[in-house]
């Protein structure tokens, strides 16, 4: 059915991240070959002509912004709660921050008094991968969730440096986010100032946070100096204790033709134990750097299985995936629980059959 823009409800268009660069696209698209796939909307309790919007927020402000005046829309035939739990199920493989997902579960808490039990069992998740979003959204002023809604800084970025920072100084978590909006930092640039922040003494946090000019203008310096990327060096060093590895393996075929003695297999086997201590606290020294930003995981019993690609039909605006990490930090958990994953903006059920999903137009990595 056709909808005018102004029987359209967008109570829940403020859980949106904004990314303009794929607005832009959905817009060209919508120009040159319209509206492919409807949004979502639900009728509203007590108003006939109005319609809450459950999915096809980004779609509503491209066609405005074309000058259209009505919208294509699928109406189900569910209550407000029911929709958004549906639609939210058929989103959590997509590629969605925890912010975004804790933005959602905080609304539904709120207004219709779901439990972290009953959010768990209607999304298919764990309570703790509820209560650890819950806790996240809790965490972040607002201001900076703002910031992040808007487009000026990433999720992602907020994930993995502002949350942790947080944890620490709220003073110093708004002042980095100012620094990061006033200097429009990438991930690469956010992740230096966070690093030398963390390494530094509170003098030094200080003085980064105070003049960040200076930082930055230090680090570019710094960088054409810089031929390899740690990282780089890392496992190139890891490759070489694999190859080490290789090699004491083969000669130790040609020791025990030759029989080894009890010293000897005795200071191997210490050899070994320091070497499998050392890797292991290697590993976990990896962990923790990825746990920091608590991004989302999948649960074994996870409906929402990832797809291997998120390929362009239709009016589908080209999103850009949000790099993943495996681990979640235990330090941000509001309650108790084990571990679990995330989510975006794009499926809808034909409205005569709300079981048979099909991909939305253009809608990658929203919230409802």
């Amino acid at each position: 059915m056709r909808l005018e823009f102004h029987q359209l409800d967008r109570r829940w268009e403020h859980l949106r991240v904004r990314h303009p660069g794929r607005q832009r696209r959905l817009l060209a698209s919508l120009a040159e070959a319209g509206q492919q796939t409807p949004i979502v909307v639900v009728a509203t309790e007590g108003q006939p002509e109005r319609y809450l919007v459950i999915d096809g927020y980004k779609r509503i402000a491209a066609l405005q912004q074309l000058g259209r005046d009505t919208v294509e829309a699928v109406v189900w035939p569910m209550s407000e709660a029911e929709a958004i739990l549906l639609d939210r199920s058929l989103r959590l493989s997509e590629h969605e921050s925890a912010l975004e997902q804790g933005w959602l579960l905080q609304e539904m808490e709120r207004r219709f008094g779901y439990s972290l039990d009953e959010l768990a069992r209607r999304l298919d998740r764990s309570v703790s991968w509820v209560s650890r979003r819950l806790a996240l959204v809790e965490l972040v002023p607002e201001a900076i969730q703002q910031q992040v809604r808007e487009g000026q800084i990433s999720a992602h970025v907020a994930m993995k440096f502002l949350v942790p920072v947080t944890r620490v100084s709220v003073e110093d978590c708004q002042r980095m986010a100012a620094v990061f909006v006033q200097y429009h930092c990438d991930t690469r640039q956010a992740g230096q100032l966070y690093t030398a922040w963390r390494n530094g003494s509170p003098a030094v946090r200080k003085r980064i946070l105070a003049e960040p000019e200076l930082f930055f203008k230090t680090q570019r310096q710094i960088e054409p100096e810089t031929t390899t990327q740690p990282a780089a060096e890392l496992l190139r060093d890891l490759e070489m204790v694999a190859a080490i590895v290789s090699r004491a393996h083969r000669r130790l075929a040609n020791a025990a033709a030759m029989e080894m003695d009890d010293q000897q297999c005795q200071a191997a086997r210490r050899q070994i134990e320091q070497a499998r201590y050392q890797l292991q606290r290697l590993a976990e020294r990896i962990d923790k750097e990825q746990t920091e930003h608590v991004e989302p995981s999948a649960t074994d019993h996870n409906s929402g299985a990832e797809h291997p690609g998120s390929g362009q039909t239709g009016n589908r605006a080209g999103a850009g995936h949000l790099p993943r990490s495996g681990a979640e930090s235990t330090a941000v958990q509001r309650r108790a629980g084990s571990g679990d994953t995330p989510a975006g903006e794009s499926r809808t059920p034909p409205a005569t059959d709300p079981g048979a999903f099909q991909r939305l137009q253009g809608e990658s990595g929203a919230s409802p």
